[in-house]
Formats: structure tokens, sequence, C-alpha cells
């Protein structure tokens, strides 16, 4: 990693899905030793990811709508009109990593189709050894300019403290950040999505691009292409990372999901890492209704510094009751 970034530094399957899950966190807790992973690896470049990105390996800029879009791609957030509100675990055992948060995405109140939503995540890394804590908030505002074009921005605050030393003790890879071993500042994403036809979406976006200048925020340009329908999806992504590393990496990343009997989406996904060299492979699945849905998502570095990611999230569809405005299609 470069220098810069350490100086800167309710029915009986988705009760199944919801227990397993909570198996998993409880073993990941009670974690007590420092980990041995390089610390850029649990870091894992600051995403905050939802369920079906962990399933679909990051390949959800063109198709992620909702929650996903406020952390992957603004411009996403009015594809559907939708109000949700949504919760979200992420454990990482080999790390020594736990995140949790939620947030919310409108795309309904507004006459004039405006949406916005708005997150906020806690994550703490290897409190044995690393000990890094950090607070994420975001918020974000796009609009479909027609049913083909739409645009979103989002703003990015992050406060990040990191008291211990990794795995090379006093050292500039592993050791404590400069001056008061903290990092807070605001940053934008930006991006585009574009819908030629029902089938497909493209998309371009940018993140960290206050240029920040070390890997807590990286400043990264990414874009992905999605073809198929509401019971399948077809995504590749590409990302490329101007901060991260001493150099500008790649990172290609592809998945595929499937709508199961109109209720359980199945989900894999690929990914891989020039920066960190690795390849990894990712699988989940979930119960989604009118009301609201319960997902996993569990990826697996198998070429590399060997690292698991388990993401539980429960979301509620508020524009199922009467409290919204009825969703409509139109523009």
């Amino acid at each position: 990693m470069r220098r810069s970034e350490a100086r800167a530094a309710t029915r009986g399957r988705p009760s199944a899905i919801a227990l397993t899950a909570t198996l998993l966190l409880s073993s990941a807790h009670a974690r007590a030793e420092a980990s041995s992973l390089p610390p850029e690896v649990g870091y894992n470049y600051g995403d905050i990811e939802t369920p079906r990105a962990a399933a679909m390996n990051g390949a959800v800029r063109a198709s992620g709508a909702a929650l996903e879009a406020l952390f992957f791609n603004p411009a996403g957030m009015p594809l559907t009109r939708v109000y949700h509100i949504g919760a979200v675990a992420q454990v990482w055992p080999e790390a020594s990593r736990q995140s949790y948060g939620g947030g919310a995405t409108d795309s309904i109140v507004s006459s004039a189709r405006l949406a916005g939503g708005f997150g906020g995540t806690w994550t703490l890394q290897d409190p044995d050894g690393l000990d890094r804590r950090s607070t994420d908030i975001r918020f974000a505002l796009a609009y479909p300019f027609s049913e083909h074009f739409f645009v979103g921005a989002g703003m990015r605050y992050l406060w990040l403290e990191q008291n211990g030393q990794g795995p090379l003790g006093a050292s500039l890879a592993s050791g404590g950040l400069d001056d008061d071993n903290i990092v807070r500042t605001i940053t934008f994403d930006a991006g585009v999505t574009v819908r030629p036809a029902d089938f497909l979406s493209l998309a371009l976006v940018g993140t960290n691009l206050s240029n920040p200048g070390h890997g807590f925020l990286p400043t990264t340009l990414g874009g992905g292409v999605s073809v198929g329908s509401r019971v399948f999806t077809l995504e590749a992504d590409l990302l490329a990372d101007f901060t991260t590393w001493d150099r500008t990496t790649a990172r290609a990343m592809g998945g595929v999901e499937v709508l199961a009997s109109d209720n359980f989406p199945l989900r894999l996904g690929y990914r891989y890492d020039e920066g960190a060299g690795s390849h990894s492979v990712s699988g989940g699945l979930g119960y989604v209704e009118r009301m609201f849905a319960v997902e996993l998502g569990v990826r697996r570095v198998v070429s590399g510094d060997v690292a698991t990611a388990i993401v539980l999230g429960f979301t509620y569809h508020l524009e199922s009751t009467e409290l919204t405005p009825t969703p409509t299609d139109t523009f």
C-alpha cells in the first residue's frame, strides 16, 4: 500500500438465513487476537457493502438502486420508485473487522422525482492490533433527466482513528498515523447512469473526487455494464484506483443474479484486484417480499491474502405502506 495511506493512515427460509448470519457474527466477535493480514485487506478501500454488493463482488455500479446506489453510484437511486430504510452488518473474521450501519433512500416523495439518501456506518478493525476505528457518513442526491439518463452526486464524511500497530510493528506500512492519529475530512462522489433500453444499463462513477491523496479515501474512476430483466441480471465492472498503491491499479468485477420463485435472489460474483494481487469469489441469497428483504452475501479471497467478508442486511420498504405517495413510473 502507498506510504501516504499509512501516514494519512419471518418465514422458515429467511429465519434460517438470519440464524446462520447471527452465528457467524457471534463467532467473529469472539475473536480476541490481532490480525496477521495486511491492513489494506481488511480495510477494503473503505467500501461500505450491501449484501448484494458483496455477493456480486462489487459489480453493482450499473444495476444498483436505492441504498446500494447510495454507496456505489448515486445516479442509480432513481432507477426504481421506492422508499427504503435499511440496516447492514459486515464481519471479516480473519481481519478482525466489524462494520454496522444503516440508511434510507427515497425516490417517491419529490414531485420532481429528485431522489435522495443518507447513511452512516461505524467500523472497528483489528482492535488487538491495528486498532482502527472509523465513522462514515453519506448524503446523496440524484435526478432522472429522462427515463434513459440519470445523474447523481454524493458527499462523504470520514472520521478515522488508529491507535495500534499492525503486523509489522512501528512501521510506515502498519503503524499509527501522523499527528493526532486521525483522518477527518469531507469528499464527494459523482456518477452517471444511462439506460438506452430496458434490458441495458451503462454507468460511470468517480469516488473521492476531491483527491484526498491517500488510501483511506482513494480516488477512483469506474464503470459498469449491466444486462438483464427483473428476474435476471448480469453485470461487469472495471475500476481504476489512482491513490491506494504506488501506481494506478485496476479492479475487475463480475456478478450474476437470478430471482427464483419471485422471492429468492441467488447471486454469484468474481473480482480480480491488481493492487492486492488477489482473486476472490462470492455468493449470496436472500428473501424479498413487498414489505421487506433479508439478505446475506459472502466473499472469499482464494488467491492472495486469504480473507472472508460476511455481510447481512435488512431492508424495510416504506412504499409498501400508505405513509408515502403511490409510486409511479411516469415522467
